[in-house]
């Protein structure tokens, strides 16, 4: 068998030929040309081919004249019928015909080679025993409308010495072999293994012999309606296709039937071939008990031999066994004596150690605690919940009303409700105890914490009361079982204590008293084996481990008691929390119970600033007057710079004071006033609280000293400005009206994510962003730090190995912090990381005009003139976490210590995230001293002049690239 070798290969095949329900030919898709190539062929030589004399060689292949189409095709003779007639196969087709031997002729060797079809059976499926002639016709039709002239797959899974494949045959979603089981024309049968192939071939339960049939067969080529799945005639979807008309014969197994007397219509009777195959079974079965009584002898003598052998080692052990004996009686009573004296040490040493737990007096303890004092709900809860439902209701009906006249009556509605739940919080405050409630809870977790200790987890459990009613009644038993063996035991001792007082007496020679023999020593074998057996069953109670049932009510009781104590511990933190938010509540809103807030002094700060911009736009034109006079005064230009300083400095200040006053304000709005911006939407706090607070409508470009920064303004306008001593970037992205929401939502959820964090987020900060009044463009305000990017500094000044730890630890922190807010980068690189003091990374921004895709698709890393791109991008699978941490496994590739972390972040992207990358095993490791670029080292004084070079470089690369800022 080639079992290992073809083992689940999978093959697309066409039908040509059906013998029966499970048996099949088909021939290879791939062998299409070779068909063709055979017909045409075969076509030209064999007229001119000797045809065949003498014995015909049954290996060799010749070529046969079909009787239907007058068509040669390749064939091998099977049996020699008579001197004129041989029945031969069809090689390329696999159905069969008797020809005469001048039909068969001779072909060249260079058409000797293996056949085209191949014979399939259908895996696990066997012929019925006892099927009838009908229903084998029926199965074998059927198989054929399924198969023939069909593309199949073919899962191989055994084959047999004489080719046979068996194998799972699918016609797309069909599986053919399932079909034929359910209509009955095959069953279900042992699967072969490759060990006993070979023999299952030798009686194949597939072919259909003659014992299996119920009425006799008819001779094929006698039968009124031959089969229509035979060889191929014509062509069908450009390769060969069988031929409906050729005529086939049933094969069956040779170890049952002649095939070929059966099939040419021999004179053997039905009844005869019967009769031989009745006393080829017996022979078989006679066989096969000589073969079993053989078997059972020889295992008889074995069984003599060891018996034999157990018998020579029990004597000798007996042996031993009475010296054994002999020796030991001279020291039993001594021996016995230590032993109950052990014992009875042992149970000193319970019996102080007072062992209740196995009474289950714990869980009793238990039980008791978590009765006695168990938290009732209060009565004001459930009204409380009720208004605070109706209450939260109000509000958001508040917040998603359009209309003012429809936001006051529900305003005045919420009022209502409002002033019903000050009065509910305060009888709900009044009813709760909180050190009650705390006292309580530490009671419950530490009496779980000691139970979890003693028994483990726990699982859920029905019918408590059940369980409870059966460890009282269990615990009953126990504890009279163990009252009674106590007292057996005690009593015991107490014998053994007056017999050791009797014989103390009997052996004092100055005793007066006078006892006998009798009296003295009287049964003591009995007294010693009682107080044996008494001090062992209370071992056995107090140190055994005990029984599946008594486990089973022990644990189910401290299942429930856990229950009772987790649901005790709900409740009292549902108490604690709306107890806690009932405080939070009347604190707070007592202020704003009769009144509401307004935005007065918003406002109030609004035109301040609007004055104060004015009075800089006023100052900056007098600047640019006096600057260009022909006379221009030197100490007057100076002065109003400085005016002008000062102005800026105050229109930053209000505009800070404005942000806290809108965070006032956006706080408000959250917890207890929605209808603010309905009420004032001049005030602009609905634009504030969805762009998270990094909008601003009172900061305007013109305000700001801002000197263009061309060479990094190949993609946007970029310009530098300073604001309170701090270097600040200008970013202008051009948008429209659907672009501007975008943009405004993306930075948001940006910058909450770096709010959360702040300089622990790993991100560089958002400052501000505004719209301009006058063109399409909006403004971000970012930190500027000038040749701080990590490209800049590897390229200036190489980190250290242990900087480089710090800096990219930084950066993971900010692709997590991204990652926690479901925001995908897209756009990580080396002039996107930032290098802050040599010992802090973080990640830049990036466009927020472009989504994810455009930002991936726009900012793939180069590094040593290589495109990195993460594999799913490449095929064009959309953007993932996994495509930052490919790119962030780029950024250490200048970095020898990383090796570990890089090649998982390059083969198991898929199963790593940020936080991994967080607690990966270089970012823990100790200090090191270790440079990244180790080569340099040894040209310290060559250093510091080539830094100077490799900056300048630098320069004139981002000058050029569009790469630099995002």
């Amino acid at each position: 068998m080639d079992e290992d070798v073809t083992y689940n290969k999978v093959e697309d095949v066409v039908g040509s030929h059906v013998e029966d329900a499970v048996t099949f030919w088909a021939q290879s898709i791939s062998r299409n040309h070779d068909i063709v190539k055979i017909g045409s062929a075969l076509a030209e030589v064999c007229p001119q081919s000797n045809s065949v004399f003498g014995n015909p060689d049954l290996n060799k292949i010749y070529a046969g004249l079909f009787s239907e189409d007058k068509c040669w095709y390749r064939c091998k003779v099977q049996k020699v019928v008579s001197d004129e007639k041989c029945l031969v196969r069809y090689i390329d087709y696999g159905n069969t015909e008797i020809l005469n031997r001048s039909e068969i002729v001779e072909i060249p060797l260079n058409l000797q080679f293996p056949d085209v079809a191949k014979k399939y059976r259908l895996w696990g499926l066997q012929i019925p025993s006892g099927q009838e002639v009908t229903q084998f016709d029926q199965g074998r039709s059927f198989l054929g409308s399924l198969i023939f002239e069909k593309e199949i797959k073919m899962r191989h899974k055994v084959t047999y010495q004489d080719g046979t494949i068996v194998a799972q045959a699918e016609y797309g979603n069909v599986d053919i072999g399932e079909e034929v089981a359910k209509k009955g024309y095959a069953e279900k049968c042992k699967l072969p293994s490759s060990s006993n192939a070979p023999e299952e071939r030798k009686t194949d339960p597939g072919q259909l012999g003659i014992g299996n049939l119920k009425s006799p067969i008819l001779l094929w080529g006698h039968r009124p309606n031959p089969s229509a799945f035979t060889r191929p005639k014509g062509r069908f979807n450009g390769r060969m296709v069988p031929d409906l008309k050729a005529k086939t014969l049933v094969t069956f197994p040779k170890d049952r039937l002649a095939v070929g007397d059966f099939n040419l219509g021999s004179n053997v009777s039905l009844e005869k071939i019967k009769q031989d195959q009745k006393l080829i079974e017996e022979n078989e079965k006679l066989k096969s008990e000589k073969e079993a009584l053989l078997e059972s002898c020889r295992e008889l003598e074995l069984k003599v031999k060891q018996t034999s052998l157990e018998l020579q080692r029990a004597k000798a052990t007996s042996v031993e066994l009475t010296k054994h004996l002999e020796n030991t009686l001279h020291t039993h009573v001594g021996t016995r004596i230590k032993s109950l004296a052990a014992k009875v040490e042992i149970l000193k040493e319970v019996r102080r150690a007072n062992i209740n737990v196995r009474c289950g007096d714990d869980l009793s303890d238990a039980v008791k605690v978590v009765a006695e004092g168990h938290l009732v709900t209060p009565s004001s809860l459930d009204e409380l919940e009720k208004i605070w439902e109706e209450y939260n209701l109000a509000q958001e009906e508040i917040q998603i009303c359009q209309n003012v006249n429809e936001g006051n009556i529900l305003i005045a509605k919420r009022n209502e409700v409002r002033q019903k739940l000050y009065t509910a919080v305060e009888v709900f405050i009044v009813e709760v105890d909180e050190l009650s409630l705390n006292n309580r809870l530490k009671t419950l977790q530490e009496l779980s914490a000691s139970l979890e200790a003693v028994y483990g987890q726990t699982r859920e459990v029905r019918n408590a009361e059940e369980i409870l009613q059966k460890f009282y009644e269990w615990k009953h038993g126990k504890r009279e079982e163990f009252n009674r063996v106590r007292m057996e035991t005690d009593t015991s001792l107490q014998l053994l204590a007056k017999w050791f007082s009797s014989t103390i007496k009997f052996f004092d020679l100055n005793d007066e008293e006078s006892l006998n023999s009798e009296e003295a020593i009287g049964n003591v074998d009995e007294i010693l084996e009682k107080i044996e057996s008494d001090v062992c069953k209370e071992l056995e109670i107090s140190l055994v481990e005990q029984g599946d049932i008594d486990k089973e009510i022990i644990l189910n009781t401290y299942n429930e008691v856990l229950q009772k104590i987790r649901s005790e511990e709900r409740l009292i933190t549902v108490v604690q929390a709306k107890y806690k938010a009932s405080i939070e509540f009347k604190k707070q809103i007592m202020e704003w119970l009769n009144k509401s807030p307004n935005v007065d002094h918003l406002l109030s700060i609004k035109k301040t600033l609007k004055g104060l911009k004015a009075q800089l736009r006023w100052k900056l034109v007098e600047k640019n007057n006096l600057e260009e006079a022909d006379d221009c005064d030197e100490s007057e230009i100076e002065k109003i710079k400085e005016e002008i300083i000062q102005l800026r400095h105050c229109v930053f200040e209000k505009i800070y004071h404005e942000q806290e006053e809108y965070e006032k304000l956006t706080s408000l709005v959250q917890k207890w006033f929605p209808e603010l911006p309905l009420l004032h939407p001049e005030a602009g706090i609905l634009k504030y609280m969805n762009s998270g607070g990094i909008l601003t409508v009172s900061l305007e470009r013109d305000l700001l000293d801002a000197e263009p920064m061309k060479e990094l303004s190949s993609k946007r306008p970029l310009v530098c400005s300073e604001v309170d001593g701090q270097k600040v970037l200008l970013k202008g992205y051009s948008v429209d009206t659907d672009t501007e929401a975008t943009v405004i939502q993306r930075a948001a959820r940006y910058h909450k994510a770096w709010r959360e964090a702040k300089e622990e987020s790993g991100l560089l900060p958002l400052m501000f962003l505004f719209l301009c009044k006058s063109d399409p463009l909006a403004y971000l305000m970012v930190p500027y730090y000038p040749r701080a990017s990590l490209g800049a500094v590897q390229a200036s000044m190489p980190l250290s190995a242990e900087e480089a730890l710090k800096v990219m630890k930084g950066v993971a922190h900010g692709i997590h912090t991204l990652h926690k807010a479901n925001i995908i980068h897209g756009s990580l690189h080396h002039n996107n990381i930032f290098v802050l003091n040599r010992e802090r990374g973080i990640v830049g921004d990036f466009d927020f005009t472009k989504s994810v895709s455009q930002r991936t698709a726009m900012n793939s890393m180069v590094i040593g003139g290589l495109n990195l791109m993460s594999p799913e991008l490449k095929v064009g699978q959309p953007a993932s976490p996994s495509s930052d941490l490919y790119a962030y496994g780029c950024l250490l590739l200048w970095d020898d210590d990383v090796k570990t972390l890089l090649s998982s972040l390059i083969y198991c992207r898929n199963s790593m995230t940020a936080e991994q990358v967080l607690n990966a095993e270089c970012f823990l490791l100790p200090k090191i001293t270790l440079i990244a670029y180790p080569e340099k080292d040894s040209e310290c004084e060559e250093k510091e002049e080539l830094d100077a070079e490799n900056l300048a470089m630098y320069d004139e690369k981002t000058r050029n690239s569009e790469d630099n800022f995002d």
